[in-house]
């Protein structure tokens, strides 16, 4: 029997007013696993409504009461780990071992969420003219809106909205439609944290839900994780209504090797962040840019066993290094960049098209693909491509992989392979993407730095983990008070500009 998936508002399972509902499969076999409820704009009413008095009381408790319950609930998540990594490969397709690393840091948000009282404080200054005390405050925005994408159904979702939480806001979250259920055992481990019902609630839906958080007048905030064409339309949206808008989108991540590093060591780091959870993530590495002929060469002899030794699978396979693509639609897609790259001239070094796997021959799998001469003007150079293909583009000079790096609409990540010091810190300093790797893969930072790309990799100024999450989900309030003396006589009428003196 399929399984029903409602919505959660104020701590109970609600199954909406909308009437519509939706497929959730497993992709893996290519099988229905669950039905959807897709919420309204009277679904939506309820539950910021509810997150908007709940979020009041929550605000009010002390920072020691907010902190024990992030603290319950990262042990939750931690002892939750196999179940919630079970569920996510269920629905997502990925491995277990995958999912649980997502978890790992998911569970890194909280616990710098439990600093909340240190990277929330104050400033204070006494007696800035005339017995006057200024200090600044912030306090919570209300209620934050979370549109969460189905490439990390638990770690990017947690890592937008454990901060938001802490300092005392109410939450509505939409899901992705796609992978819905991890938000619903995340749901009721908060509750079992002593979370206060209401204050968290879960909305499923398409873009009505998304149109409706945007267009709300009591939602204060969005934090937002996809594509970049909809992370630019949530972003104009958002702000048209006067919310903070938070937009993390697309990335398309240059790994340059130089010809004094360590070949082997690149080859790996350019298989296990090219290919990892079938290449759905914004911050794996895309292109691999070696500089010189012989680098290039050298790089594609080291490259091609490893990638033919990955093993396909289902998530629950432990011999899988990958597993399917999210969907049917999304494999087709990714099909179809393969079949332009063809049209378009670079060279197929490797052929993921035609893989099949045993007893799962209706899953959404896609092998490994590899193309040379991938150059600037083809269509895989400028796509990210949601799916296991990854190119190589050839760079004569240090200077022309700085220039192909810089020259894509992307910034989120890039990454340099190297023994020379003056090489990475001109590369640091020269590439424009939020973050950088130095014989790092996968720059992803630690929950207690700042994630965020540069140019079209980010809409808006906040970054998500780190002291800007604290900064993002609070507002600032600076108070000037002066406590006069009993006996003090009154001030005389002034019609100056400044009476603090």
């Amino acid at each position: 029997m399929t399984q029903t998936i409602s919505h959660y508002i104020n701590g109970e399972l609600d199954a909406g007013s909308g009437g519509r509902t939706g497929a959730v499969f497993n992709p893996s076999t290519g099988e229905e696993i669950a039905r959807l409820h897709y919420g309204d704009r009277a679904t939506l009413d309820r539950a910021v409504s509810t997150a908007a008095q709940a979020g009041q009381r929550w605000a009010r408790q002390s920072h020691a009461a907010r902190q024990a319950v992030m603290f319950k609930l990262r042990e939750l998540v931690i002892a939750n780990t196999d179940r919630l990594a079970e569920i996510i490969g269920r629905e997502h397709g990925k491995t277990i071992l995958d999912a649980k690393g997502e978890i790992g840091r998911g569970i890194e948000a909280i616990e710098f969420a439990c600093n909340e009282p240190h990277v929330t404080k104050g400033e204070y200054a006494t007696n800035v003219g005339g017995d006057i005390d200024v200090f600044s405050m912030r306090v919570p925005v209300g209620v934050v809106g979370i549109i969460s994408p189905f490439n990390f159904p638990i770690m990017v979702p947690v890592a937008m909205m454990a901060m938001a939480i802490a300092v005392g806001n109410g939450i509505v979250w939409k899901p992705s439609e796609r992978v819905p259920s991890a938000a619903m055992e995340f749901a009721r481990l908060c509750e079992e944290a002593g979370l206060p019902k209401g204050v968290f609630n879960i909305v499923h839906g398409d873009k009505e839900i998304v149109d409706g958080m945007l267009e709300h007048p009591g939602i204060a905030a969005i934090s937002f994780v996809g594509s970049t064409p909809v992370g630019e339309y949530i972003y104009r949206k958002g702000t048209s209504h006067n919310k903070r808008v938070a937009s993390f989108t697309g990335g398309k991540n240059h790994m340059v090797v130089m010809p004094d590093a360590d070949l082997e060591a690149a080859a790996s780091a350019f298989v296990s962040a090219g290919f990892g959870s079938a290449s759905q993530r914004c911050m794996a590495v895309s292109l691999l840019v070696p500089v010189g002929q012989a680098t290039a060469e050298r790089l594609r002899e080291l490259v091609i066993p490893k990638i033919n030794a990955l093993k396909i699978g289902p998530y629950n396979d432990p011999a899988a290094d990958f597993g399917a693509v999210i969907s049917a639609q999304s494999k087709q897609t990714v099909l179809r960049a393969i079949d332009e790259a063809v049209k378009a001239g670079a060279e197929m070094v490797i052929d993921g098209r035609d893989i099949k796997v045993a007893g799962h021959e209706n899953g959404y799998y896609i092998g490994p693909t590899l193309f040379d001469h991938v150059t600037t003007e083809m269509e895989l150079y400028k796509q990210e491509v949601f799916g296991p293909v990854r190119g190589i583009v050839r760079a004569a000079s240090f200077d022309e992989a700085i220039a192909i790096t810089n020259l894509h609409e992307f910034g989120n990540g890039a990454v340099i392979f190297t023994r020379d010091g003056k090489s990475a810190h001109r590369f640091m300093s020269e590439v424009e993407a939020g973050m950088i790797g130095v014989n790092v893969p996968v720059p992803l930072p630690v929950g207690y730095f700042n994630f965020g790309g540069l140019r079209r990799s980010k809409f808006g100024e906040s970054h998500m983990f780190g002291p800007d999450a604290a900064r993002f989900y609070t507002k600032l309030k600076t108070v000037s008070q002066r406590w006069p003396n009993p006996d003090q006589q009154a001030m005389p009428v002034s019609l100056a500009f400044d009476a603090s003196a």
